[in-house]
């Protein structure tokens, strides 16, 4: 966006907004047509210049949001939705939510690492446009299984993300889980793995959600046989709650002795802590175990989450 252009999205934004103009008036003070001036306020509201928010009174959002950050030290959004409101709904009106955050925070010479999944794809189909010059997205874990390479998949994802921002994108073309430690250990010393590695590391912003193991709407990397019968009764001996990237949790947010962890491709608690910015979008109910595992892992710097699993989360320790 030029600045010329930048100065009217603002200038109709105010004049709209802040000083009750009708449309039809600022099209003459900046003298161009009222189709113009719809135009300028949408990218307004689509860049994060204007933010409107709704508070119905019989909301709990901004209460639990309070709690939320006030309990877990993390700035927390929390969208409302009625009580009534299914898995679906759920989930769109969080990613809805969360790619206006992004698009608000995510800008030129930035990396982006971003997560595969059922939110992630949700977030994706919701993003605006927003040119930046130099940015990049990386794949923060890996999409393959013994079904299917995962290529298509992840790539058609995160591509949405590059396209939205005009990023450069950094695949990660290995397998969501390896069969042998072993093997990770080896490829992590691959120069072509470890160059996608030095660009995760390099991330300013994170986006991730949380997989459960069972319910709701299903977490992608259960439900696309990414793990074998054997690997979910190691996870259910282990105690697993759920994961964040590929690396499993248990209640209490630990993992370094889960054995499946030494297989996963994503990165552990202890590497996504060291990205500045790390956003975490959350709905339904079977989401409210593996959030409280996160949370206390303290790989969360800031959630989206619908008010339903907010309430879930306040209401047990």
């Amino acid at each position: 966006m030029t600045t010329d252009r930048e100065r009217d999205v603002v200038m109709a934004a105010t004049m709209y907004y802040l000083q009750d103009m009708k449309m039809e008036t600022i099209a003459r003070h900046l003298r161009t047509s009222r189709s113009t001036v719809s135009r300028l306020l949408k990218r307004a509201r689509d860049t994060g210049v204007v933010e409107i928010t709704l508070r119905p009174g019989h909301s709990r959002a901004p209460g639990l949001g309070q709690e939320i950050t006030e309990r877990y030290g993390i700035d927390a959004y929390v969208v409302p939705v009625p009580d009534s409101a299914g898995d679906a709904e759920r989930l769109d009106q969080v990613a809805i939510t969360t790619a206006r955050l992004l698009a608000r925070w995510f800008d030129s010479e930035m990396v982006l690492g971003i997560a595969w999944g059922t939110t992630l794809a949700a977030i994706a189909h919701h993003l605006p446009h927003k040119p930046t010059r130099g940015s990049a997205v990386v794949q923060l874990n890996g999409a393959a299984n013994t079904r299917t390479s995962g290529v298509s998949y992840a790539g058609d994802l995160i591509a949405g993300f590059g396209e939205a921002f005009d990023a450069h994108l950094h695949h990660f073309p290995v397998p969501a889980f390896f069969d042998y430690a072993e093997t990770r250990e080896a490829m992590w010393r691959e120069r072509s793995v470890r160059r996608v590695l030095d660009v995760q590391s390099r991330a300013d912003i994170a986006l991730f959600s949380v997989g459960a193991l069972t319910g709701g709407v299903p977490s992608h990397v259960y439900a696309a046989g990414y793990l074998e019968p054997d690997d979910v009764g190691v996870l259910d001996t282990e105690g697993v709650v759920g994961d964040v990237c590929t690396v499993f949790l248990r209640a209490d947010g630990t993992y370094r002795d889960i054995s499946l962890n030494a297989r996963a491709t994503g990165p552990s608690p202890a590497e996504l802590r060291r990205i500045p910015r790390r956003l975490c979008a959350v709905a339904g109910d079977n989401k409210t175990a593996p959030l409280r595992a996160a949370l206390a892992a303290g790989v969360v710097t800031d959630l989206v989450v619908d008010e339903v699993t907010a309430a879930r989360l306040v209401a047990g320790r």
